[in-house]
C-alpha cells in the first residue's frame, strides 16, 4: 500500500444528531485502505480535551471552532487527511477555518430534518433543550447557519451511512484527492 502525501481538511458540520461522527467513521476506513494517513476530531472530544473549559456562548463556540481548524489545518498541511465532525453552527467561523487552510478543504453538510433529530435525540439533549434545562442549544434556541455552497451535501435521513459515505468518497475521487 501506497501512502499519499498530500493531506486535505474533510470538514462535516450539521445539527447534533446528524450523522457527523458516524459518517466521519464511516469514511476514514476507505481513506486508510487507498493509503492515507487519516485523524478524526471529533467536537465532543475535542470539546474534551482542547477546549474544556469553553461554554457555548457565540464567542466560545467560535473559539473551539478556531482549534478544530487550527489542528486540522496543521495535519492536512502534513499529509494528513483531517477529518472534523463539529456542528460548527456559523458560517464566518467556517469561511475563516478554510481561508486558513494550507490543503484542499471540503465541506460536506450532514443534513437531517430537525423533527428527524428530535426523533432520533440518542443523547436526550433535543429533549432537554425543549424544557429549558440546555440553554444556546444548536437548532433549538441557538441557530443553525447552513452552508450556501458545499461541496457535498448527504441526507441522513433517507439515506443510509453507507449511501452517505460513498456521496463523500465520490466526489473526492472526481476531485482526485484520493
Amino acid at each position: 500500500m501506497t501512502t499519499h502525501k498530500n493531506g486535505f481538511t474533510l470538514w462535516f458540520t450539521g445539527l447534533s444528531g446528524a450523522g457527523k461522527s458516524t459518517l466521519a467513521q464511516a469514511v476514514a476506513p476507505a481513506l486508510r485502505e487507498r493509503g492515507h494517513r487519516v485523524e478524526i476530531l471529533d467536537g465532543d472530544e475535542i470539546r474534551e480535551n482542547l477546549s474544556k473549559g469553553l461554554g457555548f456562548s457565540k464567542e466560545d463556540r467560535d473559539t473551539n471552532i478556531r482549534r478544530i481548524g487550527f489542528v486540522a489545518n496543521m495535519l492536512s498541511r502534513n499529509g494528513v487527511v483531517a477529518i472534523t465532525a463539529a456542528i460548527s453552527p456559523y458560517r464566518s467561523v467556517r469561511a475563516e477555518v478554510r481561508s486558513r487552510c494550507k490543503a484542499p478543504f471540503v465541506e460536506v453538510y450532514v443534513e437531517a430534518p430537525l423533527d428527524v433529530l428530535e426523533q432520533r435525540d440518542t443523547k436526550g439533549l433535543y429533549k432537554k433543550a425543549r424544557a429549558g434545562l440546555i440553554q444556546n442549544f444548536t437548532g433549538v434556541n441557538d441557530p443553525y447557519e447552513a452552508p450556501e455552497e458545499p461541496e457535498v451535501v448527504v441526507h441522513t435521513d433517507p439515506e443510509s451511512v453507507e449511501e452517505s459515505a460513498r456521496k463523500v468518497l465520490a466526489f473526492l475521487e472526481r476531485q482526485r484527492l484520493l
